[in-house]
């Protein structure tokens, strides 16, 4: 690890300042960055601390709208009654997630944030456009079983890593931001960069920029709702697929649908193709498979992630009819 300056801020006004300062990297939870910096994979010269920001740590879930501050840990919205009962979805992406000791310190604004584990990527050594642009892709022609078959391009096919960010991407989410330039509001959607050719333009985020809270708009299709994901062992490993579905429906038909993917994808991908296979439709198993395959009709796959063709519409098949199930006491 490459020696640093560390300074823990007392004000959100403090951090924005420091956070301005060139060389300088938020710290939150620190389960992502410090990692890395021992990889050397980042090499901060400045880490601001903001995780004693207490304003940064409250959550709310009982409005219109849902209220989490950045700071909020992972494992005390996991365990909230409200968010488990009227959008399970997000609660079971963050109960899968991580290791309870992982989400007992780790961030909501940092869990949004965090970076592929693409072996590539953090080896330091290998050809990688995301850690080392213009280098190349080590995974194209490499070890790439888990890599993303959708978004991918020649440039990069690192998959996102996230649950919870997938589960936000299916609702109507929103990112508060501030910087030494103000304040601003961005859609959930419009968080995350398209590959292209500068896959290691993760974000949009401005230099400095840091975020504050996340929002949700509650639905009632939310308790029709739920967080499928497919991985290797049934403890904590990262998903080689995953769906989060949320359903409203008169009787027997959809009206409403969101779908989202994980596992399989460069960034939490919110599939319309999918919910438009649902929508104004009766629910049947048939139904759901068609929506599956919808979210994965332009997916490309290479030579080791083939399976994922088959596995993500299967799971997202699968994740449609648990959350029908859910919805039918309602």
């Amino acid at each position: 690890m490459r020696p640093f300056v560390y300074s823990r801020v007392r004000s959100l006004d403090e951090a924005v300042r420091a956070a301005g300062e060139p060389g300088a990297v938020v710290l939150a939870g620190g389960t992502t960055l410090v990692d890395l910096m021992r990889l050397e994979v980042m090499r901060p010269r400045h880490l601001v601390d903001i995780g004693g920001l207490g304003e940064l740590r409250a959550f709310d879930t009982g409005g219109p709208v849902l209220r989490f501050g950045a700071l909020a840990n992972m494992a005390d919205v996991a365990e909230d009654p409200v968010l488990a009962r009227d959008h399970p979805a997000l609660t079971e992406s963050l109960r899968q997630a991580a290791s309870q000791q992982l989400r007992n310190v780790a961030t909501l604004g940092g869990n949004i944030l965090q970076r592929t584990r693409c072996a590539y990527f953090r080896d330091g050594v290998s050809p990688c456009n995301k850690r080392s642009p213009g280098t190349g892709c080590a995974a194209l022609t490499g070890v790439n079983r888990e890599h993303a078959v959708l978004g991918a391009t020649d440039a990069c096919i690192a998959v996102y890593p996230g649950d919870w960010g997938v589960a936000l991407a299916a609702f109507d989410t929103e990112v508060e931001l501030v910087s030494a330039h103000g304040r601003r509001t961005l859609p959930f959607e419009h968080l995350h960069r398209a590959h292209g050719d500068r896959p290691d333009l993760e974000t949009v985020l401005r230099p400095g920029e840091i975020v504050t809270a996340i929002t949700v708009r509650a639905t009632p299709a939310g308790r029709r709702s739920v967080y499928l994901k497919v991985r290797d062992r049934a403890s904590y490993a990262f998903a080689v697929a995953s769906a989060a579905v949320a359903l409203e429906m008169a009787g027997a038909t959809v009206v409403g649908a969101r779908v989202a993917v994980g596992g399989v994808a460069t960034r939490p991908w919110r599939s319309r193709e999918a919910e438009a296979e649902l929508t104004g439709r009766p629910l049947t198993e048939e139904t759901a498979r068609s929506a599956g395959r919808a979210a994965f009709a332009h997916a490309r796959a290479l030579s080791g992630n083939t399976a994922k063709l088959r596995l993500g519409p299967r799971t997202v098949a699968e994740a449609v009819m648990l959350a029908s199930r859910k919805g039918q006491d309602l």
